[in-house]
């Protein structure tokens, strides 16, 4: 009875620990940090897929500026969200200027 509650309770901890379960990883489009200037506006834009079936949205530059009503891009990030090896995903563009 014990190996039979053991042995699924050990896939489950490998597999959330390795991010098969769940990922939500930011990363930014910039190489000098350091020197980053974000600007006053804040724009965002997504796009989602479910079961590698389907997908939808507009994850672009424009979209997200659009959305911040940002006329002057300075600095881009991308987050993406993944759920049980991707059955569902979203990416998210964030964009910041003037």
């Amino acid at each position: 009875m014990r190996a039979c509650l053991f042995i699924p309770l050990l896939v489950a901890v490998a597999l959330s620990g390795s991010g098969c379960v769940y990922a939500n990883v930011g990363t930014p489009f910039d190489t000098d940090l350091e020197k980053t200037d974000l600007g006053t506006k804040v724009g965002t834009a997504d796009a989602y897929s479910i079961l590698w079936l389907v997908s939808w949205g507009d994850a672009g530059y424009a979209a997200a500026a659009e959305d911040g009503g940002i006329k002057v891009l300075k600095h881009a990030d991308q987050r993406t969200l993944q759920i049980l090896f991707g059955l569902f995903t979203r990416w998210r563009i964030v964009v910041y200027g003037d």
